[in-house]
């Protein structure tokens, strides 16, 4: 996606962690904020690249390409505005890239959070296995006798040799 927009890519990374329309999501984070607080971050996020860097770049680079455009001769002082204005893009495009990993690192955290979930329900699961291996008895069938206690501690005074 080399030629896509920041926001372009960050729909589609939305769109695939969370495998609906964004236009879904953009709904569910609007009316239930709480039930995903992940979906709402990466919407916010989101929604900043589209407000601030992505119009930024492409305001940005609308200007350089008017100032450098072919057959234009640069006057000395359209030589600040080209200098200024490529810095400008290079900012904009910084934070674009930084917001796209925000969301990356959301979609990351999800993600984990689900694995998380899942690990406790896994372990339960082979526990069940394995305790169910051991108490196979026939219906009806008392189990064998457990061994009887062992003794802890000192042993008792009794009898000493001789006596």
């Amino acid at each position: 996606m080399p030629d896509a927009t920041a926001l372009e890519q960050a729909t589609t990374m939305i769109e695939e962690a969370w495998d609906r329309p964004i236009e879904a999501l953009e709904s569910i984070a609007v009316r239930r904020p709480t039930d995903d607080p992940l979906l709402l971050s990466a919407m916010h996020i989101r929604s900043a690249l589209l407000v601030t860097a992505d119009s930024s770049v492409a305001a940005h680079q609308e200007r350089l390409h008017a100032l450098t455009r072919p057959g234009h001769a640069p006057a000395f002082y359209d030589l600040q505005r080209i200098t200024s204005s490529a810095a400008d893009l290079r900012v904009a495009q910084a934070e674009s890239r930084t917001a796209l990993q925000a969301i990356s690192h959301v979609i990351q955290a999800r993600e984990a959070a689900a694995t998380a979930d899942r690990a406790p329900a896994a372990r339960l699961a082979q526990a069940a296995v394995a305790r169910s291996g051991h108490d196979q008895h026939a219906l009806g069938q008392v189990p064998d006798q457990a061994a009887p206690p062992a003794v802890v501690g000192p042993p008792a005074p009794g009898p000493g040799p001789g006596r």
